[in-house]
């Protein structure tokens, strides 16, 4: 296959991880191959021809997004320019439809083919997208396997490649490490917003255990894109914490015994590790009682809507509490045999999420579109 520029959008810090692994598959299979776009450093650490980071679109909730907005006009604007001269032969989005939605109508006006890769979740809340994603997306890389089937029944082309977590992390090699008893996760999600709320809430919970139990280790995990210096601005002088770096984690994660976790793709690595978490969210309330009006599903952990059933306690909002977080998590201190119909649950999840090889078949999607 001759030189050809294909443009992919990562917003966050999992759709960014799994960028990179796209890039190096598109690179295998046609080695001339320009890529540019958005993403964060593991697609720049990929020779990304970045246009704008990825970090300086980390929002969290409605009203974090319309406080940004002069700031995202300019980006879609340049994008625009960029887009009309340099006429990429494709366009991958991931995830943020806030964001990519935009670039898929620009898309659209200058007959660049779009593959979504990590679909918005419109099976869950705002079904009205399906319109817009029938009318300026030619295909759909699905990740769960019910999605194919959604997609298909409302007349936009989608095929179900597998999810790009089982490429990301070497299944293999970690299941040669055993959970540690003593040891918990702290995962306070990768977006600034959301870090502030919750690291201080789950350093809290640490301390009160810490204070019952002197073995316990707690080590909080630093998502990639994350500062050392932001975590410590969010967890005081707690010297009984270590902090564990991103290429690190998925190792600490397996070695827990248990997790706190924020809502998203954390709690998904949590359970093909099989590590139970207590999930918790919080956002301003503006934000909060806006997805209440409009989401339809009755989780927001990702496991729990894959089993259909509340495997990981969720504390949202005005139950996020120290109080709660320490009821759920010395349940499972005081009783392992409850761990353990947790992780029998979790098992489950990776039959589930398939065996094939996402990247590698989204990667000749995109190819066969240009």
């Amino acid at each position: 296959m001759g030189k050809s520029l294909i443009w992919i959008n990562a917003c966050e810090a999992s759709a960014d991880a799994y960028g990179a692994l796209l890039m190096q598959e598109l690179r295998r299979l046609s080695p001339e191959m320009e890529i540019m776009g958005m993403g964060g450093q593991a697609m720049r650490d990929q020779g990304l021809d970045t246009v704008y980071n990825a970090e300086d679109l980390s929002l969290v909730g409605l009203t974090e997004v319309f406080t940004a907005l002069p700031r995202i006009a300019g980006y879609l604007g340049r994008i625009r320019r960029i887009l009309m001269v340099r006429r990429p032969k494709a366009m991958v989005l991931m995830d943020s439809p806030d964001f990519n939605f935009r670039l898929a109508r620009m898309a659209c006006d200058f007959g660049i083919p779009v593959t979504y890769y990590i679909a918005p979740q419109v099976w869950a809340w705002r079904k009205s997208r399906i319109r817009f994603l029938k009318k300026y997306v030619r295909q759909i890389a699905c990740i769960f396997p019910f999605e194919q089937g959604f997609f298909r029944e409302h007349g936009i082309s989608a095929r179900y490649v597998g999810h790009p977590l089982l490429d990301l992390v070497d299944l293999d090699r970690l299941w040669n490490f055993s959970p540690r008893n003593s040891q918990i996760a702290l995962l306070p999600g990768s977006r600034k917003r959301e870090i502030a709320y919750l690291l201080p809430l789950f350093t809290d919970v640490a301390q009160h255990l810490h204070q019952r139990r002197p073995d316990l280790v707690f080590g909080v995990v630093r998502a990639p894109g994350v500062s050392m210096e932001f975590l410590h601005r969010h967890t005081l002088e707690r010297p009984f914490l270590r902090f564990i770096s991103p290429e690190n984690r998925h190792r600490f994660i397996r070695q827990s015994s248990m997790a706190l976790a924020a809502s998203g793709t954390i709690t998904l690595e949590c359970a093909v590790l099989d590590v139970p978490a207590v999930v918790a969210y919080r956002l301003s309330w503006a934000s909060y009682l806006a997805g209440r009006l409009l989401i339809n599903v009755p989780y927001i952990s990702m496991p729990n809507l894959i089993l259909d059933r509340a495997v990981y306690p969720e504390l949202i909002q005005n139950r996020a509490t120290v109080h709660n977080l320490l009821r759920a998590a010395n349940l499972w201190l005081a009783n392992p045999a409850e761990k353990q119909i947790v992780r029998k649950e979790l098992h489950k999840i990776r039959g589930l999420l398939g065996k094939q090889k996402a990247t590698r078949t989204c990667a000749r999607m995109v190819l066969d579109s240009l």
